[in-house]
């Protein structure tokens, strides 16, 4: 079967360690090329996987059927929305936008072009999450839940391991939020009302009502001192409680989100981490950010 060209747009540490990898890797896929809004960079990485760097994005998407995206969510809703247009389908990273208008946009211009898309939630891709989201969507009487995303991006002195502008304006609700809403919502329904409290520094809280009845917490942040971070998801209900395992990395994930990118461009049928879903999480999330105090 021909193999998928997929491009890629982004070349800061996401792109160079995760996506350019697992793309030039993939067995189904021709790695097309690179653009970037540096175009040294993007040359840079392009050589180092064998594949051509593009000074015009517009000739990356005519050079493929599907892009891959690793830029900031603002920068990437736009770029994506073109990418449609130009027929190629769509491997998203979250947030798609941080403004729900950029995410209807987007949504609206892959569904008139009837591309397929992917959205990179982590944890929806890694293997013993994504099963353990699949086990438990399947077990009946969940009634509450909460997810915990203590993240140490950003040290105590405000240093982080790259700089990432949209990361230090929108904080944890919008890096890590969307981890969050992917896991509960397969599982408890759709958010159907959002409260948000603020706390130190990018701390935020939400409590969650969902369509089934059942409620849950968030707690998210970017901030938090190293020996205090951790991830954790529990569920309770009619079955006990459920622990979400650890377990899985970002390229092995990503492989994996090119893998189901492959078959619903081939088959047709949309993918559950599509763009619709992004958008409401986008929309969830605006929701709750309204609620937070103005900085």
């Amino acid at each position: 079967m021909k193999k998928l060209r997929i491009g890629l747009v982004g070349t800061g540490p996401w792109a160079s360690s995760t996506h350019a990898p697992a793309l030039a890797a993939h067995p189904d896929v021709e790695f097309s090329g690179v653009w970037g809004r540096r175009s040294d960079a993007a040359t840079a990485l392009a050589s180092g996987h064998a594949t051509t760097a593009y000074a015009d994005v517009d000739e990356l998407f005519a050079a493929s059927d599907a892009v891959a995206f690793a830029v900031p969510p603002d920068v990437q809703a736009p770029l994506a929305a073109r990418a449609a247009a130009a027929g190629c389908h769509l491997l998203l990273d979250k947030p798609v936008a941080t403004t729900v208008a950029a995410a209807r946009d987007l949504a609206a211009a892959a569904e008139a072009a009837r591309v397929a898309s992917v959205v990179f939630f982590t944890l929806r891709f890694a293997g013993p999450t994504s099963a353990w989201v699949a086990e438990q969507a399947a077990t009946e009487g969940w009634f509450t839940g909460r997810a915990d995303w203590y993240g140490s991006f950003y040290s105590s002195d405000g240093t982080s391991p790259f700089s990432s502008p949209w990361r230090a304006q929108r904080g944890g609700l919008w890096d890590v939020g969307p981890h969050a809403l992917s896991v509960l919502m397969p599982v408890l329904g759709d958010v159907t009302d959002v409260t948000a409290a603020a706390g130190r520094a990018d701390l935020v809280h939400l409590v969650l009502r969902h369509s089934g009845g059942a409620s849950s917490t968030a707690t998210l942040s970017l901030s938090t001192p190293a020996k205090a971070a951790g991830v954790t998801v529990e569920l309770r209900g009619d079955a006990g409680t459920a622990l979400m395992p650890s377990g899985g990395g970002a390229l092995g994930a990503f492989r994996s989100a090119v893998d189901a990118l492959v078959e619903s461009a081939r088959s047709g049928r949309p993918h559950a981490c599509d763009v619709r879903f992004a958008l409401r999480v986008t929309e969830i999330l605006a929701r709750a950010e309204e609620q937070l105090p103005a900085e």
